[in-house]
């Protein structure tokens, strides 16, 4: 069994659950029964991380959205989907490994799934670029994409990246334009689309496939303009202040719920996704279930509406100037 990671402030749960593999470890060794401390113990364990999971800060759960043993696209997709067959290429100039896609059944419907997809180990996240795509990656989805609508079936996307790839041969190849495109298209496309942020949610690495007509976060992700980090480079010229920066972004899942942002939070097992990937997939293909049946009716002119008045609904503003206006018509008291 692989070791378990526990981030610094699970240091109390980690604690715990090794004097429970120390236990454990003592009973299978001998005749002695102590089932009854250990589950005492595993009780005490499961509240602790109940409690400490009730009362998390943005930044800690940036930390959760990142946590290296989180379920990524494809683990989703041998879960929840069935006669999944990738598609490779932008037919382009390359097949970006970052994105993931292929047509699949959903429920026993055909469907067309792509995603952003980390690898688990150092050869697996090179070859990965880290999740974070280029300008190839993109178009493949896109591509994709447009052979769903081709065929009138729905779209799955899963977003998990840190933000798309900044480097100099991304930007020779237009990276910001196939960002831009993949939002146009999305916008117009004539078949049901439902996104899933299931760890990062960075910047327009993430638009790019997000424009959806609906879009579900899960309980422990993040989505956000910038990376708490960056945001911290450019207001403090420091990333030490990420911490600050995450509290101000408004990046959980409860925070764009309540902003209009997604239109449903998805939750977790208890201690997150990375406790248990069969557990998350089973509430997540309900919830996708759920989505699906909201939209597949539609017609696709109604897909466009919808899409177009829901993003035009973004953003609340208050007009200052015009309150300040009136508070000098007022009169003394």
């Amino acid at each position: 069994m692989a070791k378990k990671v526990f981030l610094d402030f699970e240091q109390p749960i980690a604690e715990l659950e090794s004097r429970i593999d120390e236990l454990r470890y003592v009973q299978n060794e001998s005749a002695v029964d102590i089932s009854a401390e250990i589950d005492q113990l595993g009780k005490k364990s499961l509240q602790l991380t109940k409690d400490i999971y009730g009362n998390l800060t943005p930044w800690q759960i940036t930390k959760i959205a990142r946590h290296a043993e989180r379920p990524y696209t494809m683990d989703y997709v041998n879960e929840m989907f069935t006669h999944f067959v990738e598609m490779h290429g932008d037919r382009h100039y390359a097949d970006d490994m970052s994105i993931v896609g292929g047509l699949a059944r959903f429920n026993g419907t055909p469907c067309m799934v792509v995603g952003q997809q980390k690898g688990r180990d150092t050869k697996e996240r090179a070859m990965r670029n880290f999740g974070m795509c280029k300008p190839e990656g993109y178009r493949k989805a896109l591509r994709l994409m447009k052979s769903a609508e081709k065929f009138k079936l729905p779209v799955f996307t899963f977003v998990d990246t840190p933000g798309a790839y900044p480097g100099i041969d991304a930007e020779e190849r237009g990276q910001s334009e196939a960002i831009g495109r993949n939002i146009f298209e999305m916008a117009q496309l004539e078949v049901p689309i439902i996104t899933t942020i299931i760890g990062e949610g960075g910047s327009g690495g993430a638009l790019a496939i997000s424009v959806g007509d609906l879009v579900l976060m899960l309980q422990y992700s993040i989505y956000s303009v910038i990376s708490p980090e960056g945001c911290a480079s450019i207001l403090w010229k420091t990333s030490d202040k990420a911490k600050d920066a995450a509290d101000a972004l408004g990046i959980t899942a409860l925070r764009l719920k309540a902003l209009g942002l997604v239109d449903k939070n998805v939750n977790e097992p208890v201690g997150g996704a990375h406790r248990d990937h069969k557990q998350m997939a089973s509430f997540l293909k309900r919830a996708l279930s759920d989505a699906y049946r909201q939209v597949s009716d539609l017609k696709p002119r109604e897909l466009v509406d919808r899409r177009y008045e829901r993003l035009q609904s973004y953003g609340r503003f208050t007009d200052t100037k015009a309150d300040t206006k009136a508070d000098a018509k007022a009169p003394s008291k």
